[in-house]
C-alpha cells in the first residue's frame, strides 16, 4: 500500500516518527482540514487547545524520551472522538442530545487512555445522532454530517461523523462505537474499514459498557486494514466487566470453508451492485485456495429478525432507564427519542425477556452455521447511501424507523446481538463512483480471522481513497 491515496494512520506515523513532519504540525494541518470541510457536518465539537497540547507532549517526548515515543504506533497521529461513548478528557460528549450540556467533567474512560498510549492525539468530537438511534448522523442540535464522496447523502450513524472526517482526511483514523452496526454502516458508506471486535475484546468502562447490556463496542474507522488491526492490538485485553477476553486467540490457518451469503431475501431486496461485490470478495478469497459453501437466506432470516427486534428492545429500555434514572425532561429530546422513551417505559418485563431469548436464539444459529464454516461473507448495506433526511427523525412511529434501518443494512444488528466480531471493507466503486462494501463475520474471538482476511481483499486495491490526509508530506 503506497502512494496519497492509500496513506493511512500507520503511514502518518511513520513520518512523524522519521522527522519529516512534526506533530505539532500534522495537528495543525488537521485543524486546517476540519475548518475547510466545515460544510461536511463531520465535527460537532473542537477544543484546538487540547489537540495542540497533546500534540506538543508528543513532540517533547520525541525529544527527551525517544524510545518510549518510537514505542508509541500512532504517535502525533491526530484524531477525533464520537460524540457518544466513553469519554475523553476535555472532550465534553452530548451524545448528539439538548437533553446534555457540554460541561467539562475531567471524566475519562479505559479507552480513551489507550488511544492516548498509543500516542494518538484527541482534538474534537464526531458527530453522531441523537444517542445514536439512526443510521444517518443528523441531530437536530446539528450539524448534518454529508458524506464527502456525495454531498446529497448520508455519510451513515451513528459513527458518520466519524467516517466523514476519516473519508475526507481531516484524520486518518477516529474512534467509533458499534451497537448495531455504527462503526460498520457508515465505513462502508465512506469507503473506509470498520471493525466491531468480539464482545469483550475492547474496554467499555468505567461506565459505558454497560449502557446497552453488551451490544455496544467501542473501536475506530480508518483507511487500511492494517490501521485497523494496530488499533485493535494496543486497545484489546484486560477488560473489566462481565465479558470474557477472548479476542487473543490464533486465527485459523490452512484451507479454510467460506460461506458466502449473497441474497437478504424478498422483504430486504438487495442491489444488484452490491450483491456482485459480495460474490466477486468471495470468489477473491476461494482463487487463494478456500473453498465456498453456499448459505441460504432462510437459514439466517430467524437469526436476522430476531436480532432487530432485540436492537430495538435494548434501546428503547436501555434510553426509558437512563432518562428516569437522571431525572432528565424528555420533552427536550427529539420526536423520535421521545418515542423510544415511551416505548421502553410502556414495554413489559415479559415482552423484554422474550426478546432477549430471541438474541440467544439468534446466536446459537449462527453458531451452527460455524460448524460449517470459518467465516461468513455478506452484504453491508442493501443499497447506496441515500440521501440526506432518508431516516427523519422528527415522528413518532418507532417501527418504522427500526424498519427504514433495517432495511438499509439488514445484516447490521446480527453481530452486535450475538456478539460475534464482523468487518467491513470497500471492494470496488459503483456506476456513480461510491463504494462497493462488503462485510464478514467470524466465530467469537476470530477477529485476527477477519483482519488476514480483510487484507487479502485489500490488497487487490479495488478502492482508492479520494481525499490525501491532511498535512501528509508529498
Amino acid at each position: 500500500m503506497s502512494g496519497s491515496s492509500f496513506a493511512d494512520a500507520t503511514e502518518l506515523a511513520g513520518a512523524i516518527k522519521s522527522g519529516k513532519l512534526a506533530c505539532v504540525d500534522a495537528m495543525q494541518a488537521a485543524l486546517a482540514a476540519c475548518a475547510q470541510h466545515k460544510q461536511l457536518g463531520a465535527i460537532a465539537y473542537l477544543n484546538p487547545e487540547a489537540g495542540l497540547a497533546a500534540a506538543q507532549a508528543m513532540d517533547q517526548e520525541a525529544s527527551k524520551h525517544p524510545e518510549r515515543f518510537a514505542l508509541r504506533p500512532f504517535a502525533g497521529v491526530p484524531t477525533v472522538a464520537k460524540d457518544l461513548g466513553g469519554p475523553f478528557p476535555r472532550l465534553p460528549v452530548t451524545a448528539g442530545s439538548r437533553l446534555f450540556a457540554r460541561a467539562h467533567k475531567g471524566a475519562d474512560s479505559d479507552l480513551a487512555g489507550r488511544f492516548r498510549n498509543a500516542g494518538l492525539c484527541a482534538f474534537g468530537l464526531s458527530t453522531s445522532p441523537e444517542f445514536g438511534f439512526s443510521l444517518s448522523s443528523e441531530p437536530a442540535i446539528g450539524p448534518i454530517c454529508r458524506n464527502p464522496l456525495d454531498r446529497s447523502r448520508t455519510a451513515g450513524g451513528s459513527s458518520g461523523g466519524a467516517a466523514a472526517a476519516v473519508a475526507a482526511g481531516m484524520v486518518p483514523i477516529a474512534h467509533a462505537t458499534d451497537a448495531g452496526g455504527s462503526i460498520r454502516v457508515p465505513a462502508a458508506c465512506c469507503g473506509l474499514v470498520g471493525l466491531k471486535p468480539t464482545r469483550g475484546a475492547v474496554p467499555a468502562g468505567p461506565s459505558f459498557g454497560n449502557h446497552l447490556g453488551g451490544i455496544a463496542s467501542e473501536l475506530a474507522i480508518t483507511r487500511s486494514v492494517r490501521d485497523t488491526a494496530r488499533i485493535l492490538d494496543v486497545v484489546r485485553g484486560r477488560t473489566k466487566g462481565p465479558f470474557a477476553d477472548i479476542a487473543q486467540s490464533p486465527s485459523k490457518t490452512g484451507r479454510l470453508r467460506i460461506g458466502l451469503l449473497a441474497d437478504t431475501g424478498k422483504h430486504y431486496p438487495l442491489a444488484a451492485d452490491r450483491a456482485q461485490a459480495v460474490d466477486a470478495a468471495a470468489s477473491s478469497l476461494e482463487r487463494q485456495g478456500n473453498e465456498l459453501v453456499s448459505i441460504r437466506w432462510d437459514e439466517m432470516e430467524s437469526a436476522v429478525q430476531a436480532s432487530a427486534r432485540a436492537f430495538g428492545d435494548i434501546i428503547s429500555v436501555n434510553i426509558a432507564g437512563l432518562v428516569d434514572d437522571l431525572e432528565l425532561d424528555m420533552l427536550v429530546a427529539e420526536v423520535m427519542t421521545q418515542a423510544f422513551i415511551m416505548r421502553g417505559r410502556a414495554m413489559t418485563a415479559t415482552t423484554f425477556w422474550s426478546s432477549l431469548n430471541g438474541a440467544v436464539k439468534a446466536s446459537r444459529i449462527l453458531w451452527e452455521i460455524f460448524d460449517r464454516v470459518d467465516v461468513i461473507v455478506m452484504p453491508m448495506l442493501a443499497s447506496a447511501p441515500p440521501p440526506i433526511g432518508s431516516f427523519p427523525t422528527d415522528h413518532s412511529d418507532t417501527e418504522l424507523h427500526l424498519e427504514r434501518m433495517t432495511s438499509f443494512a439488514p445484516l447490521a444488528s446480527l453481530a452486535n446481538i450475538s456478539g460475534f466480531p464482523a468487518l467491513t471493507l470497500p471492494f470496488g466503486e459503483d456506476a456513480e463512483g461510491l463504494p462497493l462494501p462488503v462485510q464478514m463475520m467470524a466465530p467469537m474471538g476470530e477477529d485476527n480471522l477477519l483482519l488476514r482476511l480483510a487484507s487479502a481483499l485489500e490488497a487487490e486495491q479495488r478502492w482508492r481513497h479520494r481525499y490525501p490526509i491532511a498535512g501528509f508530506p508529498a
